[in-house]
């Protein structure tokens, strides 16, 4: 329940609850229900409602106590900001309070937000003054304060309820990234200062962290938020240095001697201190640019390597942020801009299954349809069978849903306290539902699968595969057309896409002489697509992308594929014996051959050009990473200018990173560059480096 932070605005000061009726009733309802679920969030680390239920509780109470003022207590949640902290940790009281945020949903109460601040401005004489404004993300984990004194950490305490948190200190400690003592490039440091941040589980090593602990059979976490939450909060501090926490920092609370006037200088002043601070914080000149600024946040969420609920948006002088002041706990200087819940709940209607191209029998739930994340959502991945029972998720259970960026939606958790004992257990079944084949579980394996190669089920989402766009990208040809062209017989595996024609598509629903046309050209389009995306596209267990490049530099012709070993394969970097034995084992088909055979005759690019030895060119040594949209190169074209340069192209950001080729909208992997000191780099610069007219750029830790 991630949206509890935000909120916390109440109005006005209590005069006691004199009056009763429907108003009094339902505020102290609405009391208790937010009360309880602030505790199950803030103090257990349990969450039992979702953000959008608990939001809407907040934003009724607060409506109730506008128009009643005499029904505002000292105790109300919107007098608050969160819930009092552990019993089992040694209080620490913040020499500055951490305040709420308000919250702003669309751009329209950004723009009333600072309608606002700009008359407060203008009553304090600052009317004339411009405003400038930071954005910066809104982690989802757990704010915490942490004091140095003499550039050493003194106390690291959690927000608790922004007067008084709990004293972790030992768990502080352990956050690799958090520096015991400060950098000396800001010469002396000062002699006490609270620094502000957010602790949080990185979206990666979160999902490796569940595996583990589902390994060793212990329970998983719902999200990161909660497993940052529960790591920062153990008792042994031991448990939490074998967790791989994050921080990102944002700001200072009490401080003597920060030479700083505006936010984005205390964020300088942080990072030469040595605290993370993320990179992508920017400042603009006007609201409009803040709200498209929030905006893209939002449709960029999905990219980022860990959880984001929101913007916030903060005045970037200190001195205007002082003379605005605060109002009911919450600054008047910045507001969080809140996008869509990406979690909700709903109720789990049934439980079933789809059979992969690879036969791997996958549970899928059907859901009371639950707008979460900007859309309608009616089903969700359940994975597999054993993280299903992991989960205890019955069909009638209530259950929360997640939803962020364009991930498919899954099922986190089921509300246990909501059962009625009508809810029904799921079996597995035994047959493959699409062709009735006894299903297999090779050991080791998690997975069910259907055995036989010539499933229906597997030879539809084969051609889907085929024809996705990190494949062969066909221009219109999704989901409902391939099924569609199978059940009328049309194709039945891949290579029967290249004897289509335009007239045999026409007579079928939704087909019109262009359409047909269009897709005839797509697919003769796809011919052209190079060596690797061909391997790619075959649906080999265990080949993606990156592998099928590996692939294609051991057997650059499909004839030296078909007669390569597992051995042979197996020495492609990053292949390795179980992925070499899958490629091998694919080969072996004589359906799969034949197959092979028919793209090859339908003029498919079956063969890359190499040199002969190893190439000596600008980027001999060198590990390059793309991301983004580059003008004047495809992403295939650019991984063969790295080769063809001597260089290797990889898609993951490492230490062997020698540097980041970063286009339009790039993803996470430029924010993780920046992080481990990569070289970042734009498209001229990597065109005059493949050019030999700029050196390689160096590392910081060259």
């Amino acid at each position: 329940m991630s949206t509890g932070k935000g909120t916390g605005r109440g109005r006005g000061r209590s005069r006691g609850t004199s009056g009763a009726g429907p108003a009094s009733s339902r505020a102290e309802e609405l009391r208790d229900l937010i009360r309880e679920a602030s505790h199950r969030y803030y103090v257990l680390d349990d969450p039992t409602v979702d953000d959008a239920e608990y939001d809407a509780w907040v934003r009724e109470l607060e409506a109730i106590e506008a128009e009643n003022p005499d029904l505002v207590t000292p105790d109300s949640p919107t007098q608050r900001v969160g819930a009092e902290p552990s019993e089992k940790f040694v209080a620490h009281r913040h020499l500055q309070a951490m305040l709420s945020l308000a919250n702003a949903r669309g751009e329209d109460e950004l723009t009333e937000w600072n309608r606002r601040l700009e008359t407060v401005l203008e009553q304090e004489g600052l009317g004339e003054e411009p405003v400038r404004y930071v954005v910066e993300p809104k982690i989802d984990g757990l704010a915490v304060s942490l004091t140095y004194e003499d550039g050493r950490l003194a106390v690291g305490a959690t927000r608790g309820d922004g007067e008084v948190g709990e004293d972790v200190t030992s768990n502080i400690r352990t956050i690799t990234s958090i520096p015991l003592v400060m950098r000396s490039d800001i010469g002396p440091p000062p002699a006490r200062v609270e620094v502000r941040g957010e602790v949080y589980l990185p979206l990666e090593a979160f999902a490796q962290f569940n595996e583990s602990r589902a390994a060793a059979g212990l329970p998983t976490f719902a999200n990161p938020r909660n497993a940052a939450a529960g790591s920062l909060r153990q008792l042994d501090p031991r448990l939490t240095a074998e967790r791989p926490l994050s921080v990102w920092f944002y700001a200072v609370g009490a401080s003597e001697g920060i030479p700083a006037a505006t936010q984005h200088e205390v964020l300088e002043w942080l990072r030469a201190a040595g605290f993370p601070v993320n990179p992508l914080i920017a400042t603009y000149d006007d609201i409009a640019a803040v709200a498209a600024a929030c905006s893209a946040w939002e449709e960029r969420r999905g990219d980022l390597d860990y959880d984001i609920d929101g913007a916030v948006v903060k005045v970037d002088s200190l001195e205007m942020q002082r003379r605005l002041g605060a109002v009911a706990r919450a600054p008047r200087w910045a507001i969080a801009y809140k996008f869509a819940p990406t979690t909700a709940t709903t109720v789990l209607r049934d439980i079933r299954v789809n059979v992969g191209r690879t036969g791997a029998i996958v549970p899928w739930a059907e859901l009371e349809p639950v707008h979460v994340g900007g859309v309608t959502v009616e089903r969700a991945t359940l994975h597999n069978q054993d993280d299903l029972a992991r989960k205890d998720l019955r069909v009638g259970d209530t259950v929360v849903v997640q939803r962020a960026g364009d991930v498919i939606p899954q099922v986190v958790s089921a509300l246990t306290q909501r059962r009625t004992g009508d809810e029904r257990p799921f079996a597995m079944p035994t047959d493959c539902p699409t062709c009735g084949t006894a299903l297999v579980r090779p050991e080791g394996e998690v997975i069910w699968r259907c055995p036989n190669r010539s499933c229906p089920a597997q030879l539809v989402e084969s051609v889907i595969h085929f024809a996705s766009r990190g494949c062969m990208d066909i221009e219109g040809l999704g989901e409902k057309t391939v099924q569609k062209l199978f059940d009328v017989g049309l194709i039945a595996n891949v290579a029967d896409l290249y004897d289509l024609t335009a007239e045999q598509l026409i007579p079928l629903e939704g087909f019109k002489d262009q359409s047909a046309a269009n897709l005839i050209a797509g697919i003769g389009a796809s011919a052209e697509r190079p060596w690797p995306r061909v391997i790619n596209s075959l649906g080999i267990r265990h080949v993606g992308e990156v592998t099928a490049d590996a692939i294609a530099l051991v057997a650059p012709r499909l004839d030296a594929l078909l007669a390569a070993s597992a051995d042979e394969l197996a020495r492609a970097d990053g292949v390795g014996p179980v992925v070499a034995e899958a490629v091998t084992e694919f080969l072996s088909s004589d359906d799969n051959r034949a197959m092979l055979e028919r793209l090859r005759r339908a003029g498919l690019t079956m063969e890359m050009d190499l040199p002969d030895g190893p190439v000596v060119g600008p980027l001999t040594g060198c590990t390059v990473v793309v991301t983004g949209a580059l003008q004047g190169f495809t992403r295939d074209e650019a991984k063969r200018a790295i080769i063809a340069a001597g260089g290797k192209s990889t898609d993951s950001v490492s230490k062997k990173t020698t540097f980041v080729v970063v286009g339009a909208d790039p993803g996470s992997k430029a924010e993780k560059a920046g992080k481990a000191g990569v070289p970042i780099v734009d498209e001229d610069t990597f065109a005059a480096v493949l050019a030999g007219a700029a050196p390689v750029p160096a590392r910081d830790d060259a």
